[in-house]
């Protein structure tokens, strides 16, 4: 069979169809493996924050919860840990959680199955002021968010559109300042805020993370995409550069806009190190620096030491499935022209 033949071309063409179709396959396959990596933890720790104490210990460990519950001679029920069943016999020898007889044979029929125990939830946010701390790091949060904008939109249209000695160079040091890492700055840092009195202040987690250098090169990249054509137009309608900044950079850019909102929602609410240094009372003391101590203080309780971590990263996953669109579509565009 010579090559350019009908039939030889059909046989490139499945090829080619086979080779794209497997490519895809294995792509699909470890996308699936990633996404079950990254899913098994999460699913852990919702499990066994609806476990008993008991159950979180037993041997196999059982993913899904499987809370038992026996009849009570008054008329209730009482949490039961089953430690073997008969099937044959259709009975089950159990142990009361709060105690009682250590081993009690009861008929498989009183005992009722997968109630999950929605108390560790309450009795996690009464153990510690989560209140206090929820309130601590939203107020941080919003300030910081705020901050960021105002400041990342300025320096990244500087650095995009205006033309000064040494613009390049200095974008150059600050994206450098992104490599040092925190532990080589905090000491310094805390000197500096003790003489200002700050210290155990909301002015120490706000101000010093009221520039965001990651948000500064995002929103620059971006307003460099931007044609120059609406700059020159802008300009004979007698719109200034703050005008043209506000009026058509920023409306152009909500996309970006977005992804650095959630950025800085994501990092300042899982700061720790920074505010456990420089906090010392629960009346300032953010969430992370909260849950960490309160796992301290429930060290053998991993029900509620999960129940407390679920309740403390909810926000943060809400937020992404509402705005991963526009964080995806930032990603995508930021880098399209340097």
């Amino acid at each position: 069979m010579s090559k350019g033949t009908p039939r030889h071309d059909i046989e490139i063409n499945a090829g080619y169809r086979a080779r794209r179709t497997l490519g895809r396959v294995g792509v699909y396959a470890a996308l699936w493996v990633g996404i079950i990596i990254m899913i098994v933890p999460f699913f852990w720790m919702l499990s066994t924050s609806l476990k008993s104490p008991i159950e979180i210990l037993q041997f196999p460990p059982t993913w899904i919860p499987t809370g038992h519950f026996a009849q009570a001679e008054d008329g209730g029920s009482i949490e039961v840990y089953v430690i073997s069943k008969d099937r044959t016999a259709g009975t089950a020898v159990v142990r009361p959680v709060d105690g009682g007889p250590e081993l009690t044979v009861l008929s498989s029929e009183v005992i009722d199955r997968a109630r999950l125990r929605f108390s560790n939830y309450v009795d996690a946010w009464n153990e510690a002021p989560f209140a206090r701390y929820y309130f601590n790091t939203i107020f941080v949060t919003l300030f910081v968010v705020a901050g960021v904008l105002v400041t990342s939109s300025l320096a990244a249209y500087a650095f995009a559109r205006m033309k000064f000695w040494g613009r390049d160079n200095i974008f150059v040091v600050f994206l450098s300042m992104m490599m040092v890492p925190q532990p080589v700055y905090i000491v310094p840092s805390y000197i500096v805020l003790v003489k200002l009195g700050w210290i155990d202040t909301y002015q120490a987690l706000i101000i010093p993370w009221l520039a965001h250098i990651f948000s500064i090169f995002l929103l620059r990249q971006h307003f460099k995409t931007i044609p120059n054509d609406l700059y020159d137009a802008a300009i004979i309608d007698g719109c200034s550069r703050f005008a043209f900044l506000w009026r058509i950079m920023l409306p152009l850019s909500k996309a970006v806009l977005v992804a650095v909102v959630i950025f800085t929602i994501v990092g300042t609410w899982n700061s720790f190190l920074w505010p456990l240094v420089m906090t010392n009372t629960p009346e300032v003391r953010p969430l992370q620096v909260g849950l960490a101590r309160f796992s301290q203080e429930q060290g053998t309780s991993h029900e509620l030491m999960m129940a407390a971590a679920a309740f403390s990263i909810a926000p943060l996953i809400v937020a992404y499935f509402f705005a991963q669109k526009q964080i995806i579509q930032s990603l995508a565009t930021s880098g399209m022209k340097s």
